[in-house]
């Protein structure tokens, strides 16, 4: 196996075989950070792809003064921060016109049994809304940390901010994903008495 960083220079110097084969090794990492920031698959394939195309873009300043895999989360969430500020305008909206409205109803006759995958996926659902209702910052630093791993001086590092800007952004998190998910903790009878 070739090393990144022989792949990395190779690649700058315009050798496509060399880009591929770095595409290749964290298209599936990518794809995943994608898909935990936008939350559906549509989004994360298209995420992924302009992540690809901005890195072979953008690849003769790269200085390899981070790991190959940092630099591209750092596109990925740069550009899922540019689709956030221009879809959240058209989300106001949209949010307006539905206020009120459910897009789930849970009764006897829908209600899934005792299956724990489809008790799981409805877990999911609401996690994933729960998600929705962070900022961009927030989202990436829980997403970073939780789903991904990550320690949290390399989330600083991919997020070009301070570690404790990144402690804050995950507490806040924590805390609205708390206060959107209670309905488990009343469920589970965890509530504080």
């Amino acid at each position: 196996m070739i090393d990144e960083k022989v792949l990395i220079d190779r690649a700058q110097r315009g050798d496509m075989e060399a880009f591929r084969e770095l595409v290749e090794r964290s298209k599936i990492k990518t794809y995943r950070l994608a898909y935990d920031l936008t939350g559906n698959r549509h989004d994360a394939e298209d995420l992924s792809q302009e992540v690809f195309i901005r890195a072979y873009g953008a690849l003769k300043g790269f200085r390899a003064e981070a790991k190959w895999t940092t630099w591209l989360y750092r596109i990925t969430m740069n550009i899922y921060y540019d689709h956030w500020r221009m879809k959240s305008k058209r989300a106001l909206e949209y949010r307006d016109n539905l206020e009120g409205c459910s897009t789930m109803t849970y009764n006897e006759q829908t209600t899934p049994g005792p299956d724990r995958k489809a008790e799981a996926g409805v877990m999911q659902e609401h996690i994933d809304r729960a998600l929705e209702t962070l900022s961009p910052q927030e989202r990436s630093v829980f997403v970073l940390r939780h789903y991904h791993d990550l320690p949290l001086k390399e989330i600083a590092g991919t997020m070009k901010i301070a570690e404790g800007s990144v402690k804050s952004y995950l507490f806040r998190a924590i805390k609205r994903l708390q206060k959107e998910l209670v309905f488990y903790k009343t469920d589970l009878g965890l509530e504080e008495r």
